[in-house]
């Protein structure tokens, strides 16, 4: 088998200067993914043909002497609440498995594949993306890659193992509440949540409109970038997507942190943390010059309403269907769309009242600062299973709290990029989340390799082959 190097950014190069030909990247990332899946399950469908045909396109290209696009060559898949041509759109979810198969891409599909990249599959997620924890009733739990007991996150669970597993050095997921940083902390690899609005969710299966995120987990901060302007650019079908300009970021990290502000965050983001995820959270503020620490308003206020607006939109999208097929819903998820769709409209708009003047009391503290740094989630990946975790002393649900620090942020739109860490002593990563102002994503991403540059922030564990 064809060795892959780690990264899409040296897969990229490996096949533009003649070393690797695309065929031999797909065909030795189709034999990783047979080889390491059945022990992972990240995948619910893998598309190798289609790698293959689009492998097939890329070595045509390049004998011709045509230019490459930035991901040629670049194996990568997607979470299966995104459409593939050809395959059924599950979602996580029994519900839809009778569904006819999708007729087109979705955008960031169609996108990525205009990049060069090689479309390996589905991934698995938690069931209609309600979730932290991808244990799937239906399809089964995605296990993480770094301990097989153990959780690899959710609801883009597929994608964080597939890529800690380094089955594709890129994977696309969504996050409503967290679900692209969670399984990226839990998994040890980067992600990044953009700004509300900033890409298309065009041909992705909806979970709450106004919260709905889509973005890139990868192996480096480098791929992140590469894959993230890659996708970039608006889509008048979805009405929730600014019509912004492209902004390149690949070559940010040129700029390093030169001028940045940078500061952390306490008070709620430290009690909802376990002294690990703290830990985490000052060493890479530490590394990256923090100012000091800030303290938000009304942060638990915020995560409560960001419930709200969760368990009431996603109980109205599936109120139908939990009228008339109702078994065919997970039961780790049926009760609480049931309980949403029963939430009164005043709760709801009392929600959306707090959710705009949270959102306008954090932007005024980047007035101050341009970056926040927070911990991505309470504790290290748990054991499948697992009902509740220690916080503090204090007893929490598994797999709602997951979400604890992810929520207030995802709740207003920020831009994060979670970097992912190795702290001493502890078998498991954990994740930081570098917040920026809306739009900002490149701040975000220069902070992630900041961290990597220096030797703080990698998806393997140092001095260790794990």
């Amino acid at each position: 088998m064809t060795e892959l190097p780690a990264t899409a950014t040296a897969i990229a190069a490996a096949f533009a200067h003649g070393e690797v030909s695309a065929h031999e990247i797909a065909a030795a990332a189709l034999e990783r993914i047979a080889n390491r899946n059945t022990a992972l399950n990240a995948y619910t469908e893998v598309t190798a043909d289609r790698a293959l045909r689009e492998a097939a396109v890329l070595d045509a290209a390049r004998a011709r002497g045509e230019p490459l696009p930035p991901l040629a060559a670049v194996p990568y898949a997607v979470k299966n609440l995104f459409d593939i041509e050809g395959v059924t759109t599950l979602a996580g979810a029994k519900l839809l498995a009778s569904n006819p198969p999708a007729q087109s891409d979705a955008t960031l599909v169609q996108r990525m594949s205009t990049a060069g990249g090689l479309l390996t599959g589905a991934l698995n997620m938690d069931a209609l993306a309600y979730g932290f924890t991808t244990e799937n009733s239906h399809y089964g739990a995605t296990r993480n890659p770094h301990d097989p007991k153990r959780t690899a996150g959710g609801s883009s669970g597929g994608c964080g193992a597939a890529v800690a597993a380094g089955l594709v050095p890129i994977a696309l997921g969504s996050d409503t509440n967290g679900s692209i940083r969670v399984p990226a902390s839990l998994c040890g690899v980067f992600g990044l949540k953009p700004t509300y609005g900033r890409l298309p969710r065009c041909g992705s299966f909806p979970f709450v409109h106004g919260l709905d995120h889509l973005g890139p987990l990868a192996a480096s901060a480098d791929d992140l970038a590469l894959a993230y302007d890659a996708l970039q650019g608006p889509d008048g079908r979805d009405l929730g997507c600014m019509q912004r300009a492209v902004e390149t970021t690949t070559d940010a990290r040129t700029r390093g942190l030169d001028g940045l502000r940078v500061a952390r965050l306490g008070g709620y983001f430290d009690d909802q943390a376990s002294a690990l995820a703290r830990a985490a959270s000052e060493r890479a503020a530490q590394a990256l010059g923090s100012l000091g620490d800030i303290v938000l308003p009304e942060v638990a206020a915020a995560r409560a309403a960001a419930f709200v607006i969760t368990a009431a939109e996603g109980g109205a999208l599936h109120l139908q269907a939990l009228r008339d097929r109702p078994d065919d819903f997970e039961p780790l998820s049926r009760e609480r769309l049931l309980a949403g769709a029963l939430v009164p409209a005043v709760w709801v708009e009392q929600a959306q009242t707090l959710r705009t003047w949270f959102r306008r009391r954090v932007l005024e503290a980047f007035r101050d600062v341009d970056l926040l740094i927070a911990p991505a989630t309470p504790v290290s990946a748990t054991l499948l299973g697992q009902e509740t975790m220690l916080i503090n002393g204090r007893a929490l649900p598994t797999r709602p709290s997951m979400g604890l620090l992810t929520q207030p942020i995802s709740f207003i739109g920020l831009p994060v990029a979670v970097a992912p860490m190795w702290l001493d002593g502890s078998a498991l990563p954990i994740g930081v989340q570098l917040i920026a102002a809306p739009w900002r994503e490149d701040v975000c991403l220069r902070a992630a390799w900041a961290l990597q540059q220096a030797g703080i922030a990698s998806i393997a564990r140092p001095n260790d082959h794990a």
